[in-house]
């Protein structure tokens, strides 16, 4: 039950992204050659609500377990991701910012194409895990308390509206959280949260801060075979864990001179 499980995570799955969106977005043709080259290394796919439950409760989990999850909402999951899954048989999930998505609840810009809902209620329909990732993709840890519970329980009641069912799982928008912002995120009703991190995710680092890793579209295939097979991932991360760790200081640095202007 201690065995590091990696959490791969994408973004806009696409030929041509926005310039937004390009460096964490990945080509079609590389993602269905790294969802085969699981496949060929005997690795099982799991939803994040899978992976909650299994080490909540202490239930195993399947043979090399692996997480699949695309953030904000993008449209190329559906038009690109969604056929090699289905084709694989592979679980997912998908975490949507719902105030980005295309439809009646959409108020805010998003950096790309996006979802609609039809589309989103058919990746659910396919097997794909809905989950939140906000409202509006704000940097949670920046809020008032106000705005950040608002953030949590609007978009868990957006797609419970639109699909039927509450979401349980939930991913941090840009990776930022904080005790508070945790706290929020449990009480609106989510059962488990992913940050990024940039490292295997283990069962002692709580329900509500598993890690991740970035899968970019720089990623070649020799590199993702290390990242899931986790060779080499404290070492391929080490720049983006030291630009992490320094942005923590500046953001809890700016809260508490907000704080003080109040």
């Amino acid at each position: 039950m201690n065995e590091a499980v990696p959490i791969l995570m994408y973004h806009a799955i696409a030929h041509r992204p926005a310039p937004a969106t390009h460096g964490l977005s990945v080509a079609p043709a590389a993602f269905a050659e790294q969802m085969g080259l699981l496949g060929e290394r005997g690795f099982t796919p799991v939803t994040t609500a899978g992976l909650g439950r299994a080490w909540r409760h202490g239930e195993p989990l399947p043979p090399r377990p692996v997480l699949i999850t695309f953030d904000d909402g993008y449209e190329g999951v559906h038009r690109h991701a969604l056929p090699v899954l289905d084709k694989l048989g592979f679980a997912s999930t998908l975490f949507v910012s719902t105030g980005w998505l295309r439809g009646a609840q959409e108020e805010s810009a998003a950096p790309d194409t996006m979802l609609d809902w039809g589309q989103v209620r058919e990746l659910a329909a396919a097997g794909t895990e809905i989950g939140g990732h906000s409202h509006t993709h704000p940097q949670l840890d920046q809020l008032d308390d106000t705005r950040l519970r608002f953030e949590a329980l609007r978009c868990a009641e957006v797609i419970a509206e639109e699909l039927g069912a509450a979401p349980v799982s939930f991913a941090y928008p840009f990776g930022y959280s904080s005790r508070r912002v945790r706290q929020a995120v449990r009480a609106a009703g989510f059962a488990q949260s992913l940050a990024v991190g940039n490292a295997l995710a283990r069962r002692r680092q709580g329900p509500y801060a598993l890690e991740r890793v970035t899968v970019r579209r720089s990623t070649s295939a020799d590199e993702f075979v290390r990242l899931v097979e986790g060779r080499g991932v404290a070492r391929n991360f080490a720049r983006d864990r030291a630009l992490t760790k320094g942005y923590a200081v500046v953001r809890r640095t700016r809260r508490a001179i907000r704080l003080l202007r109040t």
